[in-house]
């Protein structure tokens, strides 16, 4: 097949400033009362894009412009401001089934200097995270193989921290003793050089694990104090927003939720599934927002230090199954995804749609 190549074009080297507004208000999750927000916060975000199927994962370039996957077609798309978004790769070796496919991305920190771009995607065997070159007519360079894989907690988020290695939230691949197993990468965060090798200073020597004892981590996120946040989906029960520590148990399968057993690390939130089954997180201040799929609603979680203070269900039914969050370091505002076209949603006829949100501290 020939090989597809990312070309330098508008879409990756050129930005612009949006103009639309939306302030975001404060909500309670199940532990807290309810409360709703302003009603100045009900302006609409901006359709940055629309008509997708699917669509998985958000990286932002340094001008601002925005890369993002579609999981089942495994595309590639850019987009900037005022023209429609660009397909402008395909990751053949992806194979989707489920929850499988294409999913997690991150533009390297050397992006400026040789176009690095990280790819997490599905093949009929594993689960891969793989390195790509702008304007290189190579297909995608695997730096990681053997994540498990199956047809549902495949993980698959990506983003790099800010002391400049790559951390990989994975799932269980369905086979939950994967998540105790150290010897195993799935049920995972998972901390390594840009060229996939154990990054210094992890908590197990010669090994990617970073923590242990995750079902399915879908979101990862630092905050200025350097704490790593993570989403989890739980099984029946409880999901989860953790704390991500190095060398930190969260309990998996013996745990979900809070447990009194020393053990394992307790969560700083739980919802139950019904409101949450949350996947993408993103920051900002001092509060997360999380996208939450089953729950239908963005929620926002205010914290001080690791604890979490307030949390607020956002446009709860408004855009749907809602899959990632991250805010554009360039211009502050989160975008969101949306997953209505994945199997579970009830599509409009705009889905799924990338949406663009401007929140006020």
């Amino acid at each position: 097949m020939r090989a597809v190549v990312i070309p330098v074009h508008p879409f990756l080297v050129g930005g612009s400033v949006f103009r639309r507004a939306l302030v975001l208000a404060v909500a309670a999750c199940a532990a807290l009362p309810l409360a709703a927000p302003p009603a100045s916060a009900a302006t609409a975000p901006q359709v940055v894009a629309s008509g997708k199927a699917a669509p998985w994962g958000i990286a932002f370039l340094p001008d601002g412009s925005a890369l993002f996957t579609e999981r089942d077609t495994r595309a590639i798309w850019a987009v900037r401001p005022g023209a429609p978004a660009r397909r402008i790769y395909t990751v053949t070796e992806a194979v989707p089934r489920g929850e499988a496919g294409l999913l997690g991305i991150a533009v390297g920190p050397t992006y400026a200097r040789d176009g690095a771009i990280y790819l997490y995607y599905s093949t009929a065997s594993d689960n891969r995270i793989a390195v790509i070159h702008r304007g290189s007519a190579a297909r995608p360079r695997p730096i990681v193989t053997g994540i498990p894989a199956g047809s549902n907690h495949n993980g698959g988020r990506l983003v790099f921290g800010p002391d400049g290695y790559l951390y990989a939230g994975t799932g269980d691949g369905g086979n939950r003793a994967n998540a105790q197993n150290r010897a195993s990468l799935g049920g995972k965060v998972l901390r390594m050089t840009t060229a996939g090798t154990p990054a210094p200073g992890n908590p197990f020597a010669g090994s990617l694990v970073y923590s242990l004892g995750h079902r399915n981590v879908q979101g990862l996120v630092f905050d200025r104090a350097r704490h790593l946040w993570a989403t989890e989906f739980g099984q029946d029960t409880w999901d989860e927003v953790n704390v991500i520590v190095a060398g930190g148990n969260y309990g998996w399968p013996t745990v979900e939720g809070r447990s009194p057993d020393s053990r394992f690390r307790n969560p700083a939130w739980t919802w139950s599934p019904s409101q949450a089954s949350p996947s993408g997180i993103a920051i900002k201040g001092g509060t997360l927002y999380v996208a939450a799929l089953r729950g239908q609603r963005l929620w926002r979680l205010q914290f001080s230090g690791t604890t979490i203070t307030q949390a607020t269900p956002l446009y709860t039914g408004t855009y749907g199954r809602l899959r990632a969050a991250m805010q554009n370091p360039r211009d502050g505002a989160i975008w969101v995804l949306t997953s209505n076209r994945d199997g579970r949603g009830d599509p409009a006829p705009a889905d799924d749609r990338l949406l663009r949100f401007t929140i006020t501290p």
